[in-house]
């Protein structure tokens, strides 16, 4: 079909709960003079502030900040009193979803508890009054990133096929498309807001001539919209991005056969080159085990240093040397190896012990921050890791297989690979348990 048509509900009244939401719509679109009411394909699209009454999601609130904070999953930036959060719905935007407009003072409208359930009770009492095979679209209001101004956008859905998939079509010149995925629900909800309006007093909206999205079954809602956070390029906010960065890595021990893109971990050498160190120095190097060869080859030599070890220095019998030696290791197991190196190039020179054992630690604790660095980087660009101490143990045998200089000082080495599984929730730290003031 080459064209279609969006017409604003007027006339629905002030929503109260328990109303029957769908009596008042079909009064609405009789009212406002709709063509033969609502037929088969019409997409009916109602705001999200009507769904919520209905419901009796009106909340006595007098902090607002106080029903954003119940509402809200996750924050994902801040500019002052201002949040844009993930909510307990799964939708990223501006304060939860709660809004002290259009509700009595010293109330504040939360959203619908489920979205796309309203949709799909909404669809099934307007079949149950017209008989019709229409879709519903429950909306609300979004900022974007990148881009001034607010639109609409689909919260909920029944009966609408919300994304169109043009992958493997082409296009007029014969191009085949491989990336355009269309999201038809939020453009009917754009569209259907420029006949509603923000403050038109219409909170409805039918689209007729759209047909072609309508569905028999009620269908996943809008859930297939919602972008999963590996998949999110752009999950983090601003100051939000370092915290999240560093409480969300996790030592990562299982990997899949995924190759790591190099490029990735020198993003996260250069971003561990940034870490403070004493003197203007730059103590650290990292060596990127990129070839299965070497990685094998290093590890069987700490393997054997290792078991030498056991038998000689701890007396270990060679049947538990070898029971010890057959457990899994996350070193062998990881696609890609990063060893970080310690190399004191600039330190001070003190002739008395305990002052050359304070430079050194300067100097390892500026690794380490490096290390962190690496670690929380690889995390933001998607890659799980572990730091395994065990080079430290075998310092000699490392230089001697990766041809170090005599200078550098392996300090463990971190695994790096895709996560073979999602990581654990950690449990809260409180941070008063590791503070002292005086």
């Amino acid at each position: 079909m080459s064209g279609f048509e969006v017409r604003g509900i007027s006339g629905i009244p002030e929503v109260a709960a328990g109303d029957d939401l769908a009596a008042l719509v079909l009064a609405g679109i009789e009212g406002s003079g709709i063509d033969g009411g609502l037929r088969d394909g019409d997409v009916l699209l109602v705001t999200s502030k009507i769904v919520s009454k209905a419901e009796g999601r009106v909340v006595l609130a007098d902090d607002r900040e106080a029903a954003i904070d119940a509402e809200t999953v996750r924050v994902v930036a801040r500019r002052g009193r201002a949040r844009i959060v993930e909510n307990r719905q799964g939708l990223v935007m501006a304060a939860a979803g709660v809004d002290a407009s259009n509700t009595p003072a010293g109330t504040v409208l939360l959203l619908p508890e489920d979205p796309d359930a309203s949709a799909r009770a909404l669809r099934k009492r307007l079949h149950e009054l017209t008989g019709t095979r229409i879709g519903v679209v429950v909306t609300d209001t979004f900022g974007r990133p990148w881009r001034n101004g607010l639109t609409d956008v689909a919260i909920g859905a029944a009966g609408v096929e919300v994304l169109e998939d043009h992958r493997g079509r082409t296009d007029s010149h014969g191009n085949e498309l491989a990336l355009t995925v269309t999201a038809t629900a939020d453009e009917l909800a754009a569209a259907a807001d420029l006949a509603k309006g923000k403050t038109s007093g219409r909170p409805a909206a039918v689209v007729r001539g759209l047909g072609q999205v309508v569905t028999e079954e009620d269908g996943p809602g809008i859930r297939p919209l919602i972008r999963a956070a590996a998949d999110d390029m752009f999950r983090l906010g601003t100051s939000e991005a370092v915290r999240e960065a560093v409480t969300g890595r996790r030592t990562v021990r299982r990997f899949t056969d995924e190759p790591v893109d190099g490029g990735a971990v020198r993003r996260a050498v250069a971003a561990a080159a940034t870490a403070p160190a004493p003197h203007h120095t730059t103590p650290w190097r990292f060596v990127l085990l990129e070839s299965p060869e070497v990685r094998t080859r290093l590890l069987d030599a700490m393997l054997a240093a290792w078991s030498r070890d056991l038998r000689e220095l701890d007396g270990w019998s060679e049947q538990r040397v070898a029971t010890r030696v057959r457990r899994g290791d996350v070193l062998r197991d990881a696609p890609y190896l990063v060893v970080p190196c310690l190399v004191m190039d600039g330190s001070h020179d003190y002739p008395d012990a305990r002052r050359a054992a304070a430079e050194r630690e300067m100097f390892v604790v500026a690794l380490g921050a490096a290390v962190q660095n690496l670690l929380v980087t690889l995390a933001g660009e998607g890659l799980g890791s572990a730091w395994v101490s065990s080079t430290m143990f075998c310092r000699d045998t490392v230089r001697e297989v990766l041809e170090l200089p005599p200078g550098w000082d392996p300090m463990g080495a971190v695994a790096v690979g895709r996560p073979a599984e999602p990581a654990p929730e950690r449990p809260a730290r409180d941070p008063e348990a590791f503070i002292t003031v005086r």
